[in-house]
């Protein structure tokens, strides 16, 4: 059956949207409203992956750095600013609980994809006659033909809830998001959540996986285990990207609106008549020179700041998460996704002093068409909805308040590790080789006749 379309989610208070930090104010409740609210548990870390089953230890220090102190010598201070202040849980406890249990669950399956019929009627069996759940799929997934012509599963299949992308807003019917795949099928889900997002599970069944800790060998118990509410969460921070775009064939009055000392020009309005739109990106925003044989030219702001003209083949501007994407290919740190931070990375720049950057995650970053561009840019969110950017267009990028949440196989810490030594390699290298014991005996004579010599 076609599911109808519901409204989008609003705004969050400030008081829904906040965090409380564990390090100065104890493990507490999420805020009210959050939609991972529970008990912030202490969260048990395995000592080693051979010991996990036997022996653990509790964590006893925050992921966060301590809280710093805000005198300064006898008579100087930080000036107290109460609106100002933002209390974040400790990411050490985020742990998964359910205010009610869930009935509703969003099964993403890696379209024309053989491999994964198998899994994904396993999956789906299982959530509907042995949890009694719900089960959305995406209209297009049961158009597969493997599944149309198999007659063992139409009783399953006469169960699903059916949505078409960019038709069907379904973010207020789901309560959990199991991803069969790759990274993609990560993104995906992101994408179809522009306000709060579900938790989500993502079985590793694609090419790389860095985002998919799950293996499906022991699906039930791991599924069993999350509806339950006992899993680990790390909070993936979102990009909340708009996109002003000018009206075709009018002429820009002020070019990229700015005065004489790189401010934007206030008491402009600069979207009077223009068209806008608004994106949640997971991995990263990346604006690059598209098909032109010219040097994308595109000038960054930093909170109305002009801070730097690009000139190369584009600019990547990515999540924590995005830092081990594209950015992590073009030159970029790899950052853990509980730092709070947004990375600026160029491509291939025309300059060799133009580095990576990171900047703190309340920024909003602006980026424009720098006047003297000879050719257009062109910018995609998470690899899709590529789109052309003229002059007098512009890119407004800040942290969004929706981040996802993603159910950890063990920890934020562990699973972030092991991704990188799996899917990336990190730093592998072979054993340097030690002495040889002889090699070692010849020396330990030679720095004996050395001592005799000195001393006679």
């Amino acid at each position: 059956m076609e599911q109808e379309k519901v409204n989008g989610n609003k705004e969050p208070s400030a008081e829904a949207s906040s965090y409380r930090c564990s390090a100065c104010h104890g493990d507490e409740d999420w805020a009210p409203g959050h939609p991972l609210r529970g008990r912030a548990k202490s969260r048990s870390l395995s000592a080693a992956p051979v010991l996990a089953s036997a022996r653990e230890f509790r964590r006893t220090r925050s992921l966060h750095g301590p809280c710093p102190v805000t005198t300064f010598g006898p008579k100087a201070c930080v000036l107290q600013n109460p609106q100002t202040i933002m209390h974040i849980q400790d990411p050490a406890s985020q742990r998964l609980t359910w205010n009610k249990s869930p009935k509703s669950v969003l099964v993403i399956k890696k379209i024309r994809d053989a491999s994964l019929l198998q899994p994904f009627k396993e999956l789906c069996a299982y959530l509907m006659e042995e949890n009694n759940m719900v089960v959305y799929v995406e209209k297009k997934v049961l158009e597969d033909p493997a599944l149309l012509s198999d007659d063992h599963f139409g009783p399953v299949k006469r169960k699903f809830c059916t949505f078409r992308e960019d038709y069907d807003d379904i973010s207020n019917q789901i309560d959990l998001i199991i991803c069969l795949g790759g990274d993609g099928t990560l993104l995906y889900a992101s994408s179809l959540f522009q306000g709060s997002v579900p938790p989500v599970m993502a079985f590793h069944l694609g090419s790389l996986g860095f985002l998919t800790p799950f293996n499906f060998e022991n699906f039930q118990s791991q599924v069993t285990q999350v509806i339950q509410g006992n899993a680990a969460v790390v909070l993936r921070s979102r990009l909340k990207v708009r996109v002003v775009k000018e009206p075709r064939g009018k002429k820009v009055a002020v070019p990229n609106g700015i005065s004489e000392n790189g401010l934007l020009a206030t008491g402009l309005d600069m979207e009077v008549g223009k068209q806008a739109v608004q994106y949640q990106v997971l991995n990263e925003v990346v604006i690059d020179r598209g098909p032109s044989s010219y040097l994308s030219n595109v000038d960054v702001y930093l909170d109305g700041h002009l801070i730097t003209t690009v000139q190369g083949d584009g600019v990547i501007v990515s999540t924590p998460t995005g830092s081990t994407a594209y950015a992590a290919a073009a030159g970029a740190s790899m950052i853990h996704p509980n730092v709070p931070a947004i990375m600026v990375t160029p491509i291939c720049p025309h300059s060799l002093s133009f580095r990576p950057i990171v900047v703190p995650a309340g920024v909003e970053l602006k980026i424009m068409l720098s006047p003297e561009a000879r050719n257009t840019a062109w910018v995609s969110f998470d690899g899709r909805k590529r789109q052309e950017i003229r002059h007098g267009d512009s890119i407004s990028i800040t942290t969004s308040c929706y981040p996802l949440p993603s159910i950890c196989v063990r920890d934020p810490v562990s699973d972030w590790f092991e991704s990188l030594a799996q899917c990336l390699h990190w730093n592998v290298r072979k054993k340097q080789a030690h002495f040889p014991e002889d090699e070692e005996d010849v020396e330990d004579a030679d720095e004996e006749g050395g001592e005799e010599r000195a001393g006679s």
